[in-house]
């Protein structure tokens, strides 16, 4: 057998091989090990699929799954033999047991005796058998936060595919929170995209045995192998959004988006919620699908308006109540319908003539999304922002939010080729990673619900979810607006996914930050965003390389630290920034807040204070209202944008913040920012290196390599910060004298301006 196929880390090199990985749900056949009506599929040293077909005449699924694309890897070494009556599957990992003949004792239950896998966990044996209990599973997401207040949500999160007890379990036949199941995907010619299909034997048992101990970025490594990738939002999708639940004008917008840049706020997405389209009495207005003229008599123009200050924009949808005679596309769709031989009765249209919300049809979707749908995109709607009010679908197993995550998701990528597909959406169950941005819901507005959100954004990534984004401010609010709250919840904000503003209808709650009499100390926030959009894209990356989701917990670095698993506030912002949102309010006459935050093992350098800290210990400050405690790993290399007011029109100067305490490296990653073209390595990576002995240390930013991207620049212009307290005593550029540097003593940072350079120039920074 080969030998394993390893996870690749964000190299130069290295994202060519695994970015080449298929996606082909037959598994080699070298990996199958078939048993009566057992199969057995070694997928990794680590990862076992075991099946049960409750009829020898019923096929095995080799079909692709909601939740497994995949099954084609490289085949591990594995040995197999057989043994009083018991098949013996051994891998460098795992031995599988089976006794030869026996059947499941209830549905997916083995006894132990019978079938179970053993493994060592950190020297210790541990022993699994189907059905049993995994009391440590670190937990995945849930579909929404509607109506969270504090913590009342964790009874609704889904299993996570990784466990402190060493194994987790994906069972592809379990009933989800939602209802649904894990059904099979089929090609479908018509729709150009693969179509739902039950499952031939659905009393049959699918399992994934994932046994990686405490290797956590291992299993979710191999986890996408399986399940696909997550793909990486537009750049713009990681700018600010203004939202908010509103009938605003299309003059309000126009107005608003004057206001934002007249408060000197970069901002990339503008949200119209449900209050684009008519709402009709007596029945309700949660789903539309025509402009209220009213408020928009020329949408077109409007739209051309917004993207002339270079914003995308997104509409909310409620899909529920399907399309009513009053809508202006109602008549060219019922008539599409109607061609293409559609069953017009009661089940799909009703006796007052509402076409019903069918989107499981494939002539429903063609004709709904070709009439309805599409004439809104050319008049300049970007993308689609999938709300509530999805009536379940009365089919058995099929989840209608993952259904419509998936459909909407593959339409816009086969409707515009070429440009990044993206929606805004809630969960639908394992699997749904594959579709991107995340909308959490309809949240409370107060502190413990802000305490609960960091746990939940980090969470998410044990299930590849790697972009949640949150209702900043919250959505729900019965009092007064609160601007420490609405401050704390911007700056947690920062260090998310999706930066996006929101609240519910309601007058009394304002979302304009510049109405807010502590916008001085909000804006900064904003700032740190934009100048974080190199290092959270280059993370968007690594995300979709590795599996390893920008938002992560801390266990996944230090998965032996209790104090990792305990500290739920407290995450990693991509590979070195860790993050400790203040989440409560201040009680001391001066605004500031006492925090104690845990930093691992190693080096921290604090940003606030400009100090180099050492790590696998508690630390107590007190925080100023612009303050935000985090913290970049030591030798960290952070790329930072100068000043930008949106990120359709990135600067040529990159900002390369030096971390002092350790020697290290990092990788600036770039592509055209809003195409497919990075699926096929259309990029460039540059890696950067900081050394450092006792003469002083030398800097390098090396040329950069891969395919490239259209638009990308000849040359790029650097300025190197390094975090010092000591002003150098010489400089060279490539062996040359250099003195293009200030020193501020103040924040301790050296400033190295450089010049520009073509980008395939390696540069050597020496300073003594």
């Amino acid at each position: 057998m080969r030998s394993t196929f390893r996870i690749f880390s964000l190299a130069i090199g290295a994202v060519v091989a695994l970015s080449g990985l298929g996606q082909n749900p037959m598994a080699n056949p070298d990996a199958i090990v078939v048993s009566g009506d057992m199969r057995f599929t070694v997928l990794t040293p680590e990862m076992i699929r075991i099946e049960w077909r409750s009829q020898s005449d019923m096929p095995f699924t080799d079909e692709a799954t909601f939740s497994v694309i995949n099954r084609e890897l490289p085949v591990p070494d594995f040995h197999t033999y057989q043994q009083d009556g018991m098949l013996h599957i051994d891998t460098e990992k795992l031995r599988l047991q089976y006794r030869i003949g026996t059947e499941p004792k209830s549905k997916g239950v083995f006894d132990a005796a019978d079938l179970n896998i053993s493994m060592q966990v950190n020297g210790e044996m541990v022993l699994w058998h189907p059905g049993m209990a995994d009391a440590q599973n670190l937990k995945g997401t849930c579909r929404t936060l509607d109506g969270a207040n504090g913590d009342n949500k964790r009874s609704e999160f889904d299993d996570g595919v990784i466990s402190r007890s060493g194994w987790a379990v994906i069972d592809e036949m379990a009933t989800r929170h939602d209802g649904g199941r894990s059904l099979l995907f089929v090609p479908n010619a018509k729709t150009g995209m693969d179509w739902w299909a039950q499952r031939a034997d659905p009393d049959g048992m699918d399992l994934y045995f994932m046994g990686y101990g405490h290797d956590y970025k291992q299993a979710l490594g191999d986890f996408t192998k399986i399940s696909g990738k997550i793909p990486m939002p537009p750049l713009y999708a990681l700018g600010y959004w203004y939202s908010k639940y509103q009938k605003y004008t299309e003059e309000d917008f126009m107005q608003i988006v004057q206001d934002i840049t007249d408060n000197d706020i970069p901002i990339d997405v503008l949200v119209i919620d449900m209050g684009w389209h008519k709402e009709y009495e007596p029945d309700g207005g949660w789903t539309g699908w025509s402009w209220d003229r009213d408020y928009f008599p020329d949408p077109e123009a409007f739209l051309n308006h917004l993207h002339s200050h270079d914003l995308k924009l997104t509409l909310n949808l409620h899909p529920a109540d399907g399309v009513k005679p009053y809508e202006e596309r109602y008549s060219v769709f019922l008539d599409t319908l109607k061609a293409r031989g559609y069953d017009m009765g009661l089940d799909n249209v009703a006796e007052d003539g509402r076409i019903k919300w069918n989107l499981k049809d494939s002539t429903f979707y063609q004709a709904f999304f070709g009439s309805v749908l599409r004439p809104l995109e050319k008049e300049g709607v970007d993308f689609w922002w999938i709300d509530w009010q999805q009536e379940p679908f009365q089919i058995d197993g099929l989840s209608s939010t993952f259904w419509i995550n998936h459909v909407f998701y593959n339409d816009h990528a086969l409707a515009h080729p070429g440009e990044r597909a993206m929606i805004f959406h809630r969960w639908g169950g394992l699997g749904n990673h594959r579709y991107q941005l995340g909308f959490s819901g309809d949240s409370f507005t107060n502190w413990p619900t802000l305490a609960f959100e960091p746990y939940f954004t980090s969470t998410a990534s044990n299930v590849g979810y790697g972009y949640w984004g949150h209702d900043l401010g919250g959505h729900i609010q019965e009092g007064d607006n609160d601007p420490e709250l609405y401050l704390r919840w911007i700056q947690f904000g920062v260090f998310t996914p999706i930066f996006r503003t929101h609240a519910t209808n309601a007058e009394h709650i304002e979302r304009r930050v510049w109405k807010y009499p502590n916008f001085e100390d909000m804006l900064p926030a904003f700032k740190l965003r934009y100048a974080l959009a190199p290092y959270t894209y280059t993370m968007a990356r690594k995300g979709y390389d590795t599996g390893i989701s920008i938002c992560r917990p801390l266990y996944y670095e230090w998965p032996e630290a209790e104090e990792a698993y305990q500290r739920e506030g407290e995450y990693m912002f991509g590979d070195d920034i860790l993050v400790n949102p203040i989440v409560k309010p201040s009680v001391r006459a001066d605004g500031t807040v006492l925090q104690e935050t845990w930093l691992p093992s190693g080096k921290w350098y604090d940003v606030n204070r400009g100090l180099l800290l050492e790590g696998d210990q508690l630390y107590v400050d007190t925080y100023g209202q612009r303050e935000i405690p985090y913290f970049y790993r030591a030798g960290a290399i952070i790329p930072n944008y100068p000043e930008v007011k949106n990120l359709k029109h990135r600067p040529e100067e990159i900002i390369l913040q030096f971390v002092p305490g350790a020697d290290g490296e990092g990788v600036l990653y770039e592509d055209d920012g809003d195409s497919e073209a990075y699926k096929n390595d259309e990029c460039l990576f540059t890696r950067i290196t900081q050394r450092h002995d006792t003469e002083g240390a030398e800097y390098v930013i090396y040329a950069s390599e891969g395919k490239g991207y259209q638009s990308q620049p000849s040359e790029r212009r650097f300025t190197l910060k390094l975090l010092s307290s000591k002003e150098p005593k010489s400089m060279t550029l490539n062996g040359e004298s250099y003195s293009e540097y200030s020193f501020d003593q103040s924040t301790a940072t050296i400033s190295i301006l450089l010049p520009a350079f073509p980008t395939d120039q390696k540069l050597v920074i020496k300073v003594q």
